[in-house]
């Protein structure tokens, strides 16, 4: 109802980074920006509540990707994203509810493991292991034998 589209950035003098995987570029870009008309009553909503319509946004994506940023007190808010994104049936002709709560836990984990009070060096050292470690996973999940693959979906 309400189109999204990616706007192209135009000239800019910074280069996006490579992608990580092949099929990270069109619609799945990492280092994407969008620009789409808001549906007018979640504006509304949004003004009344004092909230701007991108941090609604920012948050419902933070939350739903079970990141290690801004994760105290959001347990609730996010185990109803998880139901949200299960009710609406997204990639459940891939993978059971079961698969996808277990994907949901599985990201939760590794968002769990971020060294608050570490050094810098241990920052470090936990964001090059998740790097690793999230496309090991999301390889492990894309090749699951109930997942039907489409011949441009080849890593």
């Amino acid at each position: 109802m309400f189109p999204m589209q990616k706007t192209s950035a135009g000239k800019q003098s910074q280069r996006k980074p490579k992608p990580e995987l092949k099929w990270q570029t069109g619609a799945y870009e990492r280092h994407a920006e969008y620009r789409f008309i808001l549906p007018y009553q979640f504006l509304l909503l949004c003004r009344l509540m004092d909230v701007p319509p991108q941090q609604v946004l920012t948050d419902f994506m933070d939350n739903l990707s079970c990141g290690s940023w801004k994760r105290a007190g959001r347990d609730q808010a996010k185990e109803h994203l998880i139901n949200y994104f299960i009710a609406h049936g997204y990639g459940q002709h891939h993978y059971t509810e079961a698969d996808i709560r277990e994907i949901f836990k599985e990201m939760d984990a590794v968002g769990l493991l971020f060294p608050h009070n570490g050094s810098g060096k241990m920052v470090d050292l936990y964001s090059n292991w998740r790097d690793k470690h999230q496309t090991y996973w999301f390889k492990k999940w894309f090749r699951k034998p109930r997942r039907k693959l489409l011949k441009k979906d080849v890593l």
